[in-house]
């Protein structure tokens, strides 16, 4: 099944470059125009990644962005920020808001492409469940973690922070 990218941006000629460009490398593409479409389509359609540009009607994108990472269905989606603001202060904002790559325009189509190949390749190794290091196992889904002791093999259970207060 082809992976899919919802393209979020209000200029026609930036989402026809995009469509085109990551259609060409086998992605399912779909697009909104602005923040309150965008939500929707997130929620309803579950996109592999979002690329999403910061200055949009109606919405910042930045809002956008922060409305998709504080929904549970919504918040594992990788995001890239796509946008003429290129200040360092519009960067930071960019991935304290939860973006995992941030791109300026103008673009290189081809650059794009590849970054979204990267970022969902991290995305992919993010859903390890398990770690392993010489002989410690740490089981992220279980919150455990095993190793091989001198008299047998051993395992801890691990708490959440949160489970301790």
């Amino acid at each position: 099944m082809r992976q899919k990218i919802l393209i979020v941006d209000d200029e026609n000629d930036i989402l026809t470059l995009l469509e085109y460009n990551l259609q060409k490398a086998g992605f399912h593409v779909i697009s909104a125009q602005d923040g309150p479409e965008a939500v929707n389509a997130a929620k309803k359609e579950r996109p592999d990644l979002i690329i999403l540009d910061i200055m949009l009607p109606s919405m910042e994108g930045t809002e956008v962005c922060k409305i998709l990472k504080g929904n549970e269905t919504t918040r594992h989606i990788p995001v890239i920020m796509l946008t003429a603001k290129g200040e360092e202060v519009d960067r930071i904002v960019g991935f304290e808001l939860g973006a995992d790559d941030y791109i300026i325009k103008p673009f290189s189509p081809r650059e794009m492409v590849l970054r979204v190949k990267a970022v969902l390749k991290r995305g992919h190794e993010d859903d390890t469940k398990s770690i392993k290091a010489g002989p410690v196992t740490i089981d992220i889904s279980k919150f455990s973690m095993s190793f091989q002791h001198r008299t047998g093999p051993r395992r801890l259970m691990l708490r959440r922070r949160s489970d301790l207060t």
